[in-house]
């Protein structure tokens, strides 16, 4: 697993904003920057900021014609996270049922 990846997935993800932007992504398919600006109360510098944390995190693209630049989400970097919940729940998953089996035989015990 590349650990620096997930880590810019995370911290990107890990933002109300960053959240939202790729949520309207998602919702509406590639936007200009200065539509997806439109959604948010702040600059079009600090939208700006936002789209480049989610470009190094791989969360989106960027899309230049002429002078205008597109954003679409790319989803396929979630496959990181997702592994690694997955293998947080395994975890989980294994320790419960050895509780299972711990309090399950302590039961038998005291029968």
């Amino acid at each position: 697993m590349d650990e620096d990846a997930l880590s810019r997935i995370l911290k990107a993800a890990g933002d109300t904003t960053r959240r939202r932007i790729l949520t309207l992504l998602v919702q509406e398919g590639a936007l200009r920057v200065t539509a997806l600006a439109a959604h948010f109360d702040m600059s079009l510098n600090a939208v700006s900021k936002h789209i480049k944390v989610l470009e190094e995190a791989g969360l989106v693209t960027r899309r230049t014609i002429g002078r205008e630049h597109f954003i679409a989400a790319e989803l396929e970097p979630l496959r990181l996270t997702e592994d690694w919940f997955g293998q947080l729940k395994s975890i989980w998953e294994l320790r419960l049922a050895a509780l299972e089996t711990v309090l399950l035989k302590k039961d038998q015990d005291d029968e």
